[in-house]
């Protein structure tokens, strides 16, 4: 996972041209985490709809936010909150009037193992549950709403010994799918139906609202697929299938 996660680090600085090797007009997209399951198939129905081939690189809001800021080649972000997009807009590094909210995200609870006694999230104080993953609160959103309901629920302190931080919400998943998580905070968008174990969808009442903004690069020099991969995000079609996939 380690070496996946340096190979993306590397591949995201790499110029990327607005024409693929064939000449096919493409767009560049950082996007967090928890869409990296979601937009393998938006992606898929966005060439098919409109011949334009997106590039996604995957990461924590805060993280892409920073390396836009230091000049990362992407046309779009795609982001897993609204903070960072305001950030970026109010530095003058997104085409104006581009932001929009596309999504409002949902925050589950995953536990690997059907054996578990776990079956509401007050159980994790349960000695039997050793380890529980998070993505860091200060990069990402759904951490800081992982949190959030830690300590509506009361039992923060409880169960602060612990808990395991993951740079993003994807590598907080991994803990548990390598079975060195016995719980996982995480994003309902990325469990996928074959996953084993249990599956506790967090009210969001526990936390607040995940709503997830994008905006386009106003330094790039692909403003028109740009814009129309934000408006299937925003709109389209890629707008329901993010509904039919773990989003509000």
């Amino acid at each position: 996972m380690q070496l996946r996660a340096l190979l993306l680090t590397f591949s995201i600085l790499l110029p990327v041209s607005g024409l693929t090797e064939r000449g096919k007009q493409q767009v560049a997209v950082a996007a967090a985490s928890n869409l990296s399951r979601v937009l393998q198939i938006v992606g898929a129905e966005f060439e098919k709809d409109t011949g334009i081939h997106p590039v996604f690189s995957f990461g924590s809001t805060a993280a892409l936010t920073r390396q836009i800021e230091n000049g990362a080649p992407w046309d779009i972000i795609a982001a897993a909150d609204t903070v960072h997009i305001d950030e970026l807009t109010r530095q003058g590094m997104l085409t104006t009037g581009s932001s929009a909210v596309y999504a409002t995200g949902v925050l589950a609870l995953w536990i690997p193992n059907a054996n578990s006694p776990v079956r509401r999230p007050e159980d994790l104080t349960n000695p039997s549950i050793r380890v529980i993953s998070i993505a860091k609160p200060e990069l990402a959103p759904y951490g800081m709403a992982a949190r959030e309901t830690l300590e509506r629920l009361g039992i923060r302190r409880k169960v602060e010994s612990k808990l395991v931080y993951a740079e993003n919400i994807s590598m907080a998943k991994q803990y548990g799918v390598t079975g060195n998580a016995d719980a996982v905070f995480t994003a309902l968008a990325l469990i996928k139906p074959d996953d084993p174990g249990r599956t506790i969808q967090i009210s969001e009442s526990m936390h607040q609202p995940i709503r997830q903004a994008l905006g386009i690069v106003a330094a790039s020099k692909n403003q028109a697929p740009a814009r129309r991969f934000a408006d299937y995000l925003v709109t389209g079609r890629g707008h329901r299938i993010l509904l039919k996939s773990g989003y509000r």
